[in-house]
């Protein structure tokens, strides 16, 4: 791995490592694939204002996400179907993350259980993600057993009440090797007559419609009360994009928002996170935390972010284990926290654990050298004035 610098480099490897069947699904994005080019390309709209004579011998990259320290705000997104990429799956993103003092969220759809995870990384961090399912009480036993197995959070994916249309999978299908399965479904997976009388095992052979089948269709706002009812851990709503909703999802009481467009894989044409970014931040008002997926592939991007993830509140100070907010301060950046999805399936691909740990090292290397080229110390005082557009900074 010595020749790969990037996360481009890692992703150009593992789509030569990947079969068709693979590379297709972890690559693709909905219809024009419009979302997932732009996530790209939007976060090169925005350009780093570098300030000079500043003291930056020594940087922090440490920050508080729901009360408790990571080394480095970079996280793993929740990603379906790992095994597919490479035989560890999950438990090689899991290592990862977790040994180098960050996040890592598992998925629902994931080929290692919630078990499995648990038992792996003891020590590290790591959060569930809900895909909410047609029967509650999957639902809630899901919680139940992420709660058992140490999981400090639940993540709640709203932007996928029905999956979108990804043209590549459609036109070849997708295979789900015989030997995978749905590990977190598997105990609710019941074998089922097909159409034809014949039995057939859906976790195997129909992954595909036996996915569609679990999503939860009929999702309200009060999905947040009746998950309050079942756990006390904290809620994470993820699939925000419009202030409106985040102004919701604030008055419900949520500990997070997370701002994602599902890696451009629901719906195409939808906005880049990074562009929303400002007005939902300003809608929250550090009355809870925010979180940022989707097109992040550089120290830069990441840099950018968390600048525009400012926020500044008058005469309140972030509390960060209650969220209440304590009258001793003149403002508050809001905490903040970036995830990659695809980077760490392209390092995983490439070489299981110690390929996800180098895509997570080399983000966090980038990052570092970012804070100090831009005579920034600390990533909590990166504040908006650290980037503009380039549209504005031109005509300055």
């Amino acid at each position: 791995m010595k020749k790969l610098v990037c996360v481009q480099d890692f992703e150009d490897e593992a789509l030569r490592k990947l079969d068709r069947n693979a590379a297709n699904y972890f690559k693709s994005g909905s219809d024009d694939e419009i979302t997932l080019q732009r996530n790209l390309s939007s976060y090169n709209s925005w350009l780093i204002r570098p300030r000079m004579l500043v003291d930056v011998s020594k940087r922090n990259l440490r920050k508080i996400v729901l009360g408790k320290p990571v080394e480095f705000p970079i996280g793993f997104s929740p990603c379906g179907f790992q095994g597919v990429a490479h035989a560890d799956g999950e438990l090689s993103s899991a290592e990862a993350v977790c040994g180098l003092g960050s996040i890592f969220v598992l998925s629902t759809y994931a080929t290692r259980s919630i078990e499995e995870i648990g038992n792996a990384c003891t020590n590290g961090r790591k959060w569930f993600q809900l895909f909410p399912n047609s029967q509650e009480l999957v639902s809630i036993d899901l919680i139940k057993r992420a709660e058992q197995a140490g999981f400090e959070a639940l993540v709640v994916t709203l932007d996928a009440q029905f999956f979108g249309n990804k043209r590549t999978t459609t036109r070849d299908g997708l295979t789900f090797p015989a030997h995978l399965r749905l590990a977190n479904l598997a105990k609710y997976v019941e074998t089922k007559p097909t159409v034809s009388g014949a039995a057939s095992d859906e976790g195997v052979n129909n992954v595909s419609a036996h996915v569609s089948r679990t999503l939860a269709h009929n999702l309200t706002w009060d999905l947040v009360p009746k998950l309050r009812r079942h756990t006390k851990l904290p809620i994470i709503l993820k699939g925000i994009l419009t202030r409106e909703d985040a102004a919701l999802a604030v008055q419900h009481n949520v500990d997070g928002i997370w701002i994602s467009n599902h890696g451009g894989r629901q719906i195409d044409t939808a906005p880049q996170p990074i562009d929303v970014l400002q007005e939902i931040s300003a809608v929250v008002q550090g009355k809870c935390e925010i979180y940022i997926d989707s097109g992040i592939r550089k120290g830069t991007d990441v840099f950018k972010a968390l600048a525009l993830g400012a926020t500044m509140v008058k005469n309140a100070k972030h509390d960060y284990i209650s969220h209440k907010t304590l009258k001793i301060s003149t403002f508050v950046i809001c905490i903040f926290q970036t995830f990659v999805g695809r980077p760490q399936i392209w390092g995983v691909a490439v070489a299981g654990t110690s390929g996800a740990t180098r895509v997570l090292e080399i983000l966090r290397e980038e990052l570092d050298l970012t804070l100090a080229l831009s005579g920034v110390a600390d990533v909590n005082k990166i504040t908006k004035e650290a980037v503009c557009r380039a549209e504005v900074f031109a005509k300055l």
